[in-house]
């Protein structure tokens, strides 16, 4: 039996090669283009809202990204200076909470032995690894600075240029696809949006369960720690660490004893938060079931670290709902109905008949419109069925 390779097959495999080689070498920008997506649809809502208060989009997108900016900085302005003064003054007391630790320890028959490890560790070489580590994570937050800084302005471009950038997208994508292809973006919009209000659910959370665990222990600056926590609960696995550091170093002023309790009860809310809160939160607003949030995180953690955690469950929603709106026939899954094809077919039929002869950026906006009307009359069906039973409440796109 022989076996022979068409120069077809060939040029495709040679461009699958260059393109894994160009994505594994190009991550950051990718990555980059990535958030900048989701920042674009996550603030795409509020920008609608005030387009339909009859503000101009110019002055809306100006408003919405003036407040982002704003309150970025006014967040940096009351939390910064507060952790660096509560860092200087822990830097300073190291040596006297490595004494106090020492002897708590050797109280105990069982800690004993640790005490004498304690009190061997100089603070001198604890000083030097401190700043070690403050040297090497004030670097790593430089970079993710700088990426974050490169993602808002990205964001900017491609809002302000939304017609033309959307043009330039569907002049790629073939005319029968365009419709489809635009219910597509629209839901991934609404998935994007649904992740960004659960993270800003559990990130306020974990600032107000800060701010009263430091209140309780009269902690000093708790609200600017309380907001730094919020903040460093966007980030996984790393995140419950970072929020930890500042509300110890601040409660070691107040003694072991509130050290140790504000310890325990930020490790244990972020346990309850990573094993209930997380997956219920998102799984109801990504509408996926808790466990698959858990192994999306597991798996996107794996592969790609903290950014591939922090993007796993909307992509998860994104991989299923683009199954569904490719009509993918799963084994387990029943066909599609036939009133289902009927009225892709209407569309695609009304799509075909007022978008004929027009260039790429106004068919785009001609299957937007059409998406976004198609995809309001399959909520009120589901809304209100003809069987008169009540489905869960689905949430739809406004018109971009």
């Amino acid at each position: 039996m022989r076996i022979e390779v068409g120069f077809k097959t060939m040029l495709l495999a040679c461009l699958s090669v260059g393109l894994c080689w160009a994505l594994i070498h190009l991550f950051s920008v990718l990555l980059v283009v990535v958030v900048a997506l989701v920042i674009t649809g996550m603030l795409s809502p509020a920008i609608t809202w005030l387009e339909g208060r009859r503000i101009k989009r110019g002055w809306a997108i100006a408003a919405v990204f003036s407040g982002l900016f704003v309150g970025t900085a006014a967040m940096l302005a009351i939390t910064v200076p507060s952790l660096i003064k509560e860092l200087s003054a822990f830097l300073e007391r190291l040596p006297e909470v490595q004494t106090a630790l020492a002897n708590q320890l050797a109280k105990h028959k069982m800690t004993a032995p640790l005490a004498e490890s304690v009190r061997g560790a100089g603070s001198g070489g604890l000083m030097a690894k401190a700043g070690q580590y403050l040297f090497d994570y004030s670097t790593r937050a430089l970079v993710f600075v700088a990426y974050i800084v490169s993602s808002l302005f990205l964001a900017l471009y491609l809002t302000v240029d939304r017609d033309r950038m959307r043009g330039l997208v569907y002049a790629i994508v073939p005319r029968n696809f365009h419709l489809r292809f635009s219910r597509i973006l629209l839901k991934l919009e609404v998935i994007v949006g649904s992740y960004a209000r659960g993270q800003l659910i559990t990130s306020v959370l974990m600032a107000v369960f800060t701010f009263i665990v430091l209140t309780i222990a009269r902690v000093p600056n708790a609200l600017a720690i309380a907001a730094f926590a919020g903040v460093a609960d966007v980030l996984p696995y790393i995140g419950g660490i970072l929020a930890c550091v500042p509300a110890v170093a601040a409660a070691s002023s107040r003694g072991t004893p509130t050290t140790v309790v504000v310890l325990v009860a930020l490790v244990v809310y972020q346990e309850i938060e990573s094993r209930l809160i997380i997956p219920r939160v998102y799984g109801h607003a990504l509408r996926l079931p808790p466990a698959i949030i858990m192994v999306a995180f597991m798996i996107g953690g794996t592969l790609m670290g903290i950014p591939g955690a922090l993007l796993a469950p909307p992509i998860a929603a994104g991989i299923r709902m683009i199954i569904e709106e490719l009509r993918v026939e799963l084994p387990g899954e029943e066909a599609e109905s036939f009133a289902d094809k009927a009225r892709d077919a209407s569309a695609e039929r009304n799509f075909e008949a007022r978008a004929a002869g027009s260039p790429a950026e106004a068919a785009a906006a001609i299957a937007t419109k059409i998406a976004a009307e198609q995809i309001t009359a399959e909520a009120k069906d589901e809304l209100h069925p003809h069987d008169g039973t009540d489905r869960p409440r689905v949430e739809t796109p406004s018109l971009v």
